[in-house]
């Protein structure tokens, strides 16, 4: 990390986690995961930029919509520890965010029609119902729920 920041730059990970509205382990677990920065002050103290602020609230924006760490990981790797992303970096991040997304909700369109057409038939029998994979025939095609999650 540069050593241009100042000591007004660096922030303790108590007012981190306080700020960011998440607790210190879940700071340490960031760090620990590579997804935001830190050094050590000359007492071994845990410094943080004042600019991972905004690292974390991007980390939890993106797992609360479904986006794992290590896609998060993938997606800030690139960007520099010593200063906050510039306004064409977030935009690079926001335009592969919005594929993610927009991939998500196929996903949960696809889920929400399969499931209206359960429910809504009135049946709920397992030999008529469109939805239900009666005698496992669709083993054959590969593990987990394979006509919700076909792309």
């Amino acid at each position: 990390m540069s050593e241009h920041l100042s000591s007004n730059d660096l922030l303790p990970i108590g007012q981190v986690a306080a700020r960011a509205g998440v607790p210190v382990s879940t700071v340490r677990y960031y760090e620990t995961l590579g997804l935001i920065p830190a050094v050590r002050s000359n007492g071994n103290v845990r410094l943080f930029p004042r600019h991972v602020l905004r690292r974390i609230a991007l980390i939890q924006v993106s797992v609360r919509y479904g986006i794992s760490l290590a896609e998060v990981a993938e997606l800030l790797k690139d960007l520099p520890d010593s200063r906050p992303p510039t306004r064409a970096e977030w935009s690079a991040i926001s335009a592969t965010w919005g594929e993610h997304l927009a991939r998500q909700q196929a996903v949960l369109e696809r889920m929400q029609a399969e499931l209206t057409g359960c429910i809504g038939c009135g049946c709920l029998s397992q030999t008529r119902c469109a939805v239900v994979n009666s005698d496992d025939r669709l083993r054959s095609d590969g593990s987990g729920p394979r006509r919700v999650l076909e792309p």
